[in-house]
């Protein structure tokens, strides 16, 4: 008989005690004990199981949790002697920055100094236990939310200190979510003041901690050593693209298929591996995302369980403020297309609206994209990946994401709907207005007017997400002897619409000359080809040339040319 599907449980006592439905990742804490890595780093999008494993170690090596054995009883990790022996016997420090999501540093400060205060509240006990002199016992009583930052510093690796003396063993510290408020740090603008802090809290910590027996942090992304890790020379980092560790966190196909036949689910197999399969991690191609997975065994029927967990802010802001290249790089993304590229998996939260290819590294550590292909140019010393969307549960958020940036603009609606029915005079009057308010909306601090681009591939997402049911929607494609701007292919018996952009430069008198040369560039290079080439005839080709000077746009068609 199947298990009950606890949703949302992330500690491993209650799901072992309950029974509820899990499936066996405790060979992680056999791998991760016998490579004798000192400080290991683990980065995994969001809800794949990370605090559930770091919960699962915290039971496993803690002394306060020593002779509960039972919670490891049938899982693989207590079929060998020499780990039933070493379970319960470890001073455990662990602790999480999940929750701390703040807007300005100061309270971020002080969340954190909440959450090592709250940690040390659980060994009050130590100040009585007479293994503390006066000056540490001092030192203990200045743990707190307000504390100086050389205290808050210093404070884990002093804790592991009087652990230590205390169990007669080397602490293990287990810090879940690390990167949670870098992330927000970058959104809200603190991020020196976080890093700075950061580095100096995990130095003592990870480093320079004598009394430290191993460690392991998680986090979804791998932020660059420059920022906080500057000085941690002993760190075993494990991304996405790494083997180690591949199948410990997230489902494998057949850990997924073993699943939905327990729960009488075995003709959903299909549904379930379009909608979640498409996660790599190191060499596996076959990993499922274990939200959704959790979710269509609860629920029965396939969502956007994992992409609704989480408002995607850093996510959208970095594609929808982005420069044309992101937006024509995403256009193809969502029409199925694969980037090659390379890739730095550290992420440098202050350069990822200018750095080349960071938005990507970003997209790939958050799960959002997937790896298909890789290749290693050895004269280079380099890697190369080719990347796609990771499944139709992801492309389905992103299209929701971009729907969600133009339905509150009721002229951009009204322009498409002018649009499908060919009123020139009215996609006139609409886009007018719309373009007022997004050049603003697609603005990043630099002048939209000077950079008209990012308006017009900020509105080829809207088209391509708006009009997906009737419509394949291309840009910047070839055809004919050039590129056109976007190209409208009807997926049923309607008109086609090639769409050429045009800003209006030093020789064109007025905005009428523009549209004409908009014209003449789609009859000249013959745009249309493609088209007529899969049998759709020249009659039922619409051509709009599009021209812009400023906020003014002037649209004008063939028919009137």
């Amino acid at each position: 008989m199947a298990r009950t599907v606890g949703i949302g449980n992330q500690d491993f006592e209650t799901v072992r005690r309950e029974n509820y439905f899990y499936i066996d990742k405790s060979h992680f804490i056999r791998e991760w004990w016998e490579s004798g890595d000192s400080v290991t780093l683990i980065t995994r999008p969001r809800r794949f199981g990370k605090t559930l494993n770091m919960s699962m170690l915290e039971k496993f090596f803690s002394v306060q949790y020593a002779g509960r054995g039972d919670l490891f009883e049938g899982l693989s990790v207590w079929q060998e002697e020499k780990y039933r022996q070493i379970q319960g016997t470890y001073p455990v420090i662990s602790l999480s920055f999940a929750n701390i999501k703040e807007t300005s540093w100061r309270n971020a400060q002080k969340r954190i100094c909440q959450t090592i205060t709250e940690l040390y509240n659980q060994y009050d006990f130590l100040i009585d236990s007479g293994i503390l002199n006066e000056k540490e016992k001092e030192f203990y009583q200045k743990v707190s939310i307000d504390m100086e930052e050389y205290i808050a510093a210093d404070s884990l690796r002093t804790l592991s200190n009087y652990l230590m003396r205390y169990y007669g063993k080397k602490a293990i510290i287990l810090l879940d979510e690390y990167d949670t408020p870098m992330q927000e740090a970058y959104l809200d603008e603190y991020w020196e003041e976080l890093t700075a802090f950061t580095r100096s809290l995990f130095n003592a910590t990870f480093k320079t901690n004598p009394y430290l027996e191993r460690a392991i942090m998680t986090g979804i992304t791998r932020v660059s050593k420059e920022s906080i890790f500057s000085d941690l020379n002993n760190l075993e980092v494990v991304t996405t693209t790494s083997e180690k560790y591949a199948d410990c966190f997230g489902f494998t196909e057949s850990e997924v298929f073993t699943a939905l036949e327990a729960f009488g689910l075995t003709g959903e197999k299909q549904k379930v591996k379009d909608w979640y399969n498409g996660f790599t991690f190191g060499s596996r191609r076959d990993i499922y995302n274990p939200w959704s997975i959790i979710n269509f065994l609860d629920k029965k029927k396939a969502g956007t369980y994992w992409a609704n967990t989480s408002s995607n802010r850093l996510v959208g802001n970095l594609i929808k403020e982005g420069n044309a290249n992101v937006k024509k790089t995403f256009e193809i993304l969502l029409c199925g297309g694969v980037l090659d590229m390379e890739i730095d998996e550290q992420i440098i939260y202050s350069q990822l609206s200018i750095k080349k290819n960071a938005i990507w590294s970003l997209l790939l550590a958050s799960g959002y994209l997937k790896v298909v292909d890789t290749t290693f140019v050895e004269s280079l010393g380099r890697t190369y990946y080719k990347l796609m969307l990771t499944n139709r549960e992801v492309h389905v958020m992103f299209e929701s994401m971009i729907m969600d940036w133009f339905s509150g603009n009721d002229d951009y609606n009204d322009f498409i709907k002018a649009l499908l029915l060919g009123d020139v005079k009215a996609m006139n009057t609409y886009m007018n207005r719309v373009t007022t308010e997004m050049f603003s909306y697609f603005d990043t601090g630099k002048s939209a007017w000077s950079e008209p681009e990012r308006f017009y591939h900020g509105f080829v997402l809207g088209l391509m997400v708006e009009l997906t049911d009737k419509y394949i929607v291309t840009s910047n494609r070839e055809s004919g002897f050039g590129r056109y701007d976007i190209m409208l292919e009807p997926r049923k018996i309607c008109d086609a619409i090639i769409i050429e952009f045009k800003v209006q430069d030093e020789e064109e008198a007025d905005l009428a000359d523009t549209v004409s040369a908009a014209l003449r560039q789609i009859e000249e290079k013959d745009y249309q080809a493609s088209l007529i080439a899969k049998g759709i005839p020249q009659e039922r080709i619409r051509k709009y040339g599009f021209a812009f000077c400023g906020k003014k746009v002037l649209i004008g068609t063939t028919a009137q040319a």
